[in-house]
């Protein structure tokens, strides 16, 4: 793969509870890019991952959250896991470093229970996007419209479903990243 993501600095905002290959199938493909990934987490030291429903690795936490400005990032990745982006979603520091991203129109990707700390952020109605399945009603009640599609890219803010779509999410995430900031387009 090309350096097409050079000098580009992508944060992983992620804590216990991460699917595994949700986050480090993204973050090889940034670095693989020439990209710098850094793992932001609401806590210091390590977070655990999970492989489905069994802890699996730990990985080094970067940066604490109420530390991290957007300012410092290109970009920002949501994987998921089921409990991960529920811890997210309750700290306030993780929903505003979210809102801040979207709010300087930067590239957001997002997978499969990633969305959970968008629908907190306030920041998907209005879109359409994807995810694991039982975000539908969530999403839907934030405004979204929900689709099922391996990988949906709205303006800036690339879903995928599940571990499945992982080729195509990172594909489409590089991407996004590459292409930079994005001015919105209102209906």
């Amino acid at each position: 793969m090309t350096a097409v993501l050079e000098g580009k600095r992508v944060a992983f905002l992620a804590t216990d509870g991460v699917e595994e290959v949700e986050y480090t199938q993204p973050r090889q493909a940034v670095i693989d890019a020439g990209g710098v990934a850094e793992l932001v987490s609401i806590k210091s030291g390590e977070i655990q991952a999970m492989e489905h429903m069994d802890k699996s690795k730990t990985y080094p936490v970067d940066k604490v959250v109420s530390d991290a400005s957007e300012q410092e990032y290109d970009a920002l990745v949501l994987p998921g896991g089921v409990a991960n982006p529920d811890f997210l979603r309750t700290d306030p520091d993780a929903v505003r470093f979210v809102r801040s991203f979207f709010d300087a129109h930067k590239p957001v990707a997002a997978i499969c229970h990633g969305p959970w700390t968008l629908v907190e952020a306030g920041v998907v109605d209005g879109r359409t996007l994807t995810s694991w399945p039982s975000l539908r009603t969530d999403l839907a009640n934030a405004g979204a419209t929900w689709v099922d599609e391996e990988v949906y890219v709205d303006n800036g803010l690339v879903t995928s479903r599940n571990p499945d779509d992982l080729p195509a999410f990172c594909a489409k995430m590089v991407e996004a990243i590459a292409e930079g900031p994005h001015v919105r387009q209102h209906a």
